[in-house]
């Protein structure tokens, strides 16, 4: 089943966001190499595709584990927790509706 990470940064965690960035993404490229990543990404804290010094408020993740329990140990992993760039995570179960795959 698919799962929604949503974690939320502290304030001014910019520096420590970009110097933590490389293993964050190592992560998530395990889990899409694994065919289990349907989405992931940062959110600006403004309304622009790159936010500069503005920075982020958080990150979404969406992806499949075996078992909410599953889910909570990744998000409870991640560097960005550990870094103290997330003040917290929710992880709660997803279904994907749309868009649908054609045959």
């Amino acid at each position: 089943m698919y799962y929604m990470i949503y974690s939320e940064d502290v304030a001014d965690s910019l520096a420590q966001r970009k110097l933590t960035r490389p293993a964050h993404l190592e992560r998530l490229q395990q889990l899409a190499a694994a065919e289990r990543l349907l989405l992931a990404g940062p959110l600006p804290a403004i309304d622009a595709e790159d936010p500069q010094d503005a920075g982020f408020t958080g990150s979404l993740v969406v992806a499949e584990f075996a078992s909410l329990a599953e889910a909570e140990q990744w998000a409870a992993a991640d560097p960005y927790l550990a870094a103290g760039v997330y003040a917290r995570s929710t992880v709660k179960p997803f279904r994907k509706v749309l868009p649908t795959v054609s045959p």
